[in-house]
């Protein structure tokens, strides 16, 4: 059964969702009502997290995860959670970290937008190789004032 909360937050509606020992999934647009487990252990700790995490105070989340998705795309996730508060990298250098070809970019690319967990796995930090922004499953202009949160200066 999955378990759900929902939080308001400068970038909309947020629905945590988790499986009672887990964070499963950050869903955008979310509204208010659906909630099941509000007082979820998990859940409230993102629900804290994010909080202090949009008021500027959290740099790096701690939460227990559980994405799910394919070895590859769970590697690439992996790896986004080491992308440093207020810095940026591309799918390309992604690719090169998983030891892949430049090529293998929109494999990555993909992987990235299935990220089930955004914000908590930040794979707004992820842009393209011309240093320009480019697809945000939650839309640019959400993944712009992510970054903006951040790191202001960078675009």
């Amino acid at each position: 059964m999955t378990l759900s909360r929902w939080i308001d937050s400068p970038i909309g509606g947020l629905m945590l969702r988790g499986d009672g020992e887990h964070l499963v999934a950050v869903d955008f647009d979310a509204e208010p009502g659906e909630d099941t487990a509000s007082d979820d252990a998990v859940l409230v700790e993102a629900d804290r997290q994010l909080s202090t995490y949009f008021a500027g105070g959290l740099t790096r989340f701690d939460l227990p995860l559980a994405a799910g998705g394919t070895p590859f795309q769970r590697r690439v996730w992996d790896l986004l959670v080491t992308v440093p508060f207020g810095a940026t990298t591309s799918y390309g250098a992604i690719a090169a970290e998983l030891g892949l070809s430049p090529g293998a970019s929109r494999a990555v690319g993909s992987a990235n937008g299935s990220n089930p967990i955004p914000v908590v796995v930040p794979c707004h930090r992820v842009i393209g190789s011309s240093g320009r922004l480019t697809g945000y499953a939650g839309g640019l202009a959400r993944k712009q004032a992510l970054l903006d949160l951040e790191n202001p200066a960078l675009f």
